[in-house]
């Protein structure tokens, strides 16, 4: 079984955007929002996956991940999902051992930028960047699958 260890914060100001690596336009739909799992479709330039992870609120969650053709992933997004698509641009910044994933949303969810760090297992330290804010891992409205419901604009 896959486990995805990941902690999301909030950033203070936007010193990161330096030391980006490199930056990638995404956007995903969920099929499945209900329940204990949701399943969504992601685009990243001319890659698609299907997702599937639990539902749970917090750090560890199960994640399974599998690489689909394009043409496939954007049939889905345009006639399966269950609500509006996320669209944000991934950063890519590497802080310490870590690779930060930093997401800033577009659309109704515009304003809203999260970074995000995977561990490997739950306790594992981690340096933190001077421009990493409040940990949000435990807030399910910073979830891509609640702001598709909730965008940020409407908080």
């Amino acid at each position: 079984m896959a486990k995805e260890i990941e902690r999301k914060f909030l950033l203070t100001d936007e010193a990161w955007r330096n030391q980006i690596e490199r930056s990638e336009r995404m956007v995903q739909g969920y099929l499945n929002d209900q329940g204990p799992v949701s399943v969504r479709a992601r685009i990243a330039g001319d890659r698609a996956w299907l997702n599937i992870k639990s539902r749970t609120l917090g750090i560890s969650r199960d994640e399974f991940e599998y690489e689909i053709p394009l043409a496939d992933a954007e049939r889905m997004l345009d006639h399966l999902t269950t609500g509006p698509v996320i669209d944000k641009t991934r950063h890519f910044v590497t802080y310490g051992e870590h690779l930060w994933e930093i997401d800033e949303f577009h659309g109704e969810n515009d304003g809203l930028i999260v970074a995000e760090v995977e561990l490997d297992h739950v306790d594992q330290p981690f340096a933190r960047p001077a421009w990493l804010g409040e940990e949000v891992s435990h807030d399910a409205r910073y979830y891509n699958v609640s702001l598709v419901k909730n965008p940020y604009s409407q908080w």
